[in-house]
C-alpha cells in the first residue's frame, strides 16, 4: 500500500529566478510516493511549482496488485483507468459534484461509520468515456470530525 501526495516548497525568487511560481513567488513541487509498510519514500519527482499534482501519474509506473491512496487532487478518470488496466488499485476522495448512478448496494454495518458500499457507473458522458465500467463507492461518517468522508 502506497500514499501519494505533493508538497509545494516556496523558494526565494531573487536566489532562484528559474522557479517562478507567481508574480512575486518562487516554488517547486515535491511529489512523493511512500510505501506505508515503511517510512522511506519509494518515488520522488520534483517539478515546477505550477505543475498540478495529477500530472505525476504520467511518470508513475503502478505496481500490479498494489493499492494507492491519493487525495482528490489526483482525480483524473483517464489516468485512474490506466492504473486500473495495470491491475493496480486506488482509493481516492471523490469531488462533491461527481455524478454517478448506483448499480448495486452491498449490506453495511452503520455502527462502524460506513454509510454506503456501492457499485457505481459514472453518469457524465465524458467521465464514463475516460473510465468505462464499474467503480466502487464507499461512504463513511467520521464521528470524531462529525462529517461525512
Amino acid at each position: 500500500m502506497y500514499a501519494l501526495d505533493a508538497s509545494t516548497i516556496d523558494l526565494c525568487l531573487s536566489l532562484f529566478p528559474w522557479v517562478k511560481f507567481r508574480q512575486q513567488k518562487g516554488a517547486v513541487k515535491l511529489h512523493t510516493l511512500i510505501d506505508l509498510g515503511g517510512s522511506i519514500p519509494v518515488f520522488i519527482h520534483i517539478t515546477d511549482g505550477k505543475i498540478h499534482d495529477v500530472n505525476v501519474l504520467h511518470v508513475l509506473f503502478p505496481e500490479p496488485g498494489s493499492i494507492y491512496l491519493m487525495d482528490r487532487g489526483y482525480l483524473d478518470f483517464q489516468r485512474l483507468y490506466a492504473m486500473n488496466r495495470e491491475r493496480a488499485f486506488f482509493i481516492i476522495s471523490s469531488k462533491k459534484n461527481t455524478q454517478f448512478e448506483r448499480v448495486y448496494s452491498r449490506p453495511i454495518d452503520k455502527s462502524t461509520g460506513l454509510r454506503c458500499d456501492q457499485t457505481i457507473e459514472l453518469s457524465n458522458a465524458d467521465y464514463a468515456k475516460d473510465y468505462p465500467g464499474h467503480r466502487r463507492h464507499v461512504g463513511y461518517f467520521d464521528r470524531e470530525k462529525k462529517k461525512a468522508v
